[in-house]
């Protein structure tokens, strides 16, 4: 019989709503107990909207609570160590939406507090806009399919309509040294390529307002950045993210080799190859290397015993806020920073 998993959530955004309770009901003995928001009145607001039967004026209050197993922490990055640390000292697991913290230093504060709790699962939703992708490219790479690597190009839009509820990605005070979604693009890339060495990063913001859910915000996070990423072996990349490229391409990697290219179309799910000096061909994947959004799934195996987190453990997320963090301080000091260590 599945061992019964009682769950607080603090936070319930968009993406917990629409992802993380629904797969959770979906576990045979996995029950969502309680809900934590910003303010009492929103706590209430969730819990009745979702079916919950108990809500927390305070997140403290929640982590606390005898009843509660595990902790669901999808308020925004700022929050993210605070909470996770509160929550497995109580003896909780935790799983904590991606942009794992606001800072590098926080991140690591949140890894030093699972390791010293190793009977705890914590864990990272994945970045998953690559899963279908990452076994095939991994095992390209590996074959020798474009020789030896040497360099990629990778391109992501982040244009799109203005939420105000969206609001904290572009405020320094919530989302810390993220950069919109590059360390989630930075997590997949390293799947390929292993951890990087070290950055040299120039950003810009071209819009200093935006609109917020009570009128205007101060923007005080990039909207676009470029970066040139060092990883193992002499292979070199660069990213290119950005609000002002008007999505007229797809978002896409394109990896170069001594003897071929990839071209990975992350909007259309494609994977082309091209022998040095051939043409396009489009590679087949195999249904079993086709992976998709299994975070809940996961995280439950983990508790019960079932398996050990593979995707995103937290010594992971820390590695790739490490990455945000040596681009900031590379934006900010117009020099290149080696990726510092996640101990």
């Amino acid at each position: 019989m599945n061992t019964s998993i009682r769950i607080g959530i603090v936070g319930a955004g968009g993406i917990v709503r629409s992802e993380h309770i629904p797969r959770f009901r979906a576990i045979d003995g996995v029950a969502i107990v309680a809900v934590a928001n910003r303010t009492p009145a929103s706590s209430s607001r969730a819990a009745a909207e979702l079916g919950i039967g108990r809500s927390f004026d305070d997140w403290h209050v929640l982590v606390a609570d005898p009843g509660i197993d595990a902790v669901l922490v999808g308020a925004w990055p700022y929050l993210h160590a605070p909470v996770t640390i509160e929550a497995l000292e109580a003896g909780k697991h935790v799983l904590t939406e991606a942009r794992m913290a606001a800072t590098g230093e926080a991140a690591r504060a949140m890894l030093r507090a699972s390791r010293a709790r190793p009977d705890l699962v914590a864990m990272v939703v994945p970045a998953s806009f690559s899963l279908w992708a990452d076994a095939t490219i991994a095992r390209l790479l590996a074959s020798g399919a474009i020789g030896r690597l040497g360099h990629a190009r990778v391109a992501w839009d982040a244009s799109g309509p203005d939420d105000p509820a969206e609001a904290w990605r572009w405020q320094r005070r919530y989302s810390g040294e993220n950069v919109m979604a590059l360390g989630i693009l930075y997590e997949a890339m390293a799947r390929w390529f292993g951890p990087a060495t070290g950055v040299t990063a120039v950003t810009r913001s071209g819009r200093p307002i935006r609109p917020g859910p009570d009128g205007d915000i101060e923007v005080d996070i990039p909207d676009h950045a470029l970066a040139i990423v060092e990883f193992p072996d002499d292979v070199t990349a660069t990213i290119e993210m950005s609000t002002r490229t008007n999505p007229l391409e797809s978002n896409r990697a394109i990896l170069y080799g001594t003897e071929g290219t990839l071209r990975v179309d992350f909007t259309a799910r494609r994977i082309d190859h091209a022998p040095l000096g051939g043409d396009w061909a489009p590679v087949e994947i195999d249904d079993a290397d086709r992976a998709g959004w299994t975070a809940e799934i996961d995280f439950v195996a983990a508790i019960r015993g079932e398996r050990p987190v593979t995707l995103t453990d937290f010594a992971t997320g820390a590695h790739y806020m490490a990455v945000v963090e040596a681009v900031d301080r590379s934006a900010a000091g117009g020099r290149r920073e080696p990726v510092g260590s996640i101990e």
